[in-house]
């Protein structure tokens, strides 16, 4: 088996010590079946080389890509990371490969199927309280507020009861829904937290908190990444 974990350079440089790699083996993947790579890569990394894509968080999505233009001094997009990861997901795709967005990952993949952003939610929405926490000097790995899972026949349904504490790193958000995508979880304000296919597909799921950083300390964190490196042995068998 062969993950690909899709992360800005910085995060790359970080090796086993990212908490991505990490999430992956507190999961039951080993070192050498997880891959970290970013745009520095395009030249040799191809999805039909995976046997699972996760795609991590990091620089904002180029709102050309969703029809707008820049808003906002707060948004920082990589372009060549966009189209890195678009052509990474239109692969991953094409063979039915088990997929993980986290964070930005929501939002790619959202705007990959059409969908729009909430390019800064402070300046373009209406939230209850901060999403960014580190913005309010908490920690990345502390959970901050409550997210309500309202597609209880989904995938993190199975996983989540109810509602789970998540933490929270954004400040933009899913705004309109892509096409083939179904919500299935909401921030207690409102926002789009999670979404999966809504076609039938092996695992295809997208949250915007941070999970990675939670494994240690919530069991419903850990699992998240259990069903996808679970999904992903399948997919090499």
């Amino acid at each position: 088996m062969r993950i690909a974990v899709s992360v800005a350079e910085k995060e790359k440089a970080r090796g086993a010590e990212s908490p991505y790699f990490q999430a992956l083996l507190a999961a039951g993947a080993t070192g050498k079946e997880i891959d970290l790579v970013s745009v520095a890569d395009a030249a040799r990394v191809r999805a039909e080389d995976y046997d699972g894509v996760l795609f991590a968080g990091g620089e904002d999505v180029d709102p050309s890509f969703y029809g707008e233009a820049r808003q906002h001094d707060s948004v920082h997009d990589h372009r060549p990371r966009d189209e890195f990861e678009f052509s990474l997901l239109d692969g991953a795709l094409a063979r039915r490969a088990p997929i993980l967005g986290i964070c930005r990952g929501v939002q790619m993949i959202n705007v990959k199927f059409g969908g729009t952003l909430y390019q800064d939610m402070n300046e373009d929405a209406a939230p209850q309280f901060e999403h960014r926490q580190t913005d309010l000097g908490k920690s990345r790995q502390e959970a901050t507020h409550s997210v309500l899972v309202t597609d209880p026949e989904s995938s993190l349904g199975a996983i989540v009861q109810g509602a789970c504490r998540v933490n929270s790193l954004h400040h933009q958000a899913v705004k309109r829904l892509g096409r083939g995508l179904k919500v299935t979880a909401h921030s207690e304000d409102g926002f789009v937290e999670a979404v999966e296919s809504a076609e039938e597909y092996p695992f295809l799921m997208a949250v915007q908190w941070h999970p990675e950083e939670m494994v240690n300390t919530s069991t419903e964190q850990r699992e998240i990444f259990v069903r996808f490196v679970t999904k992903c042995r399948e997919a090499q068998e």
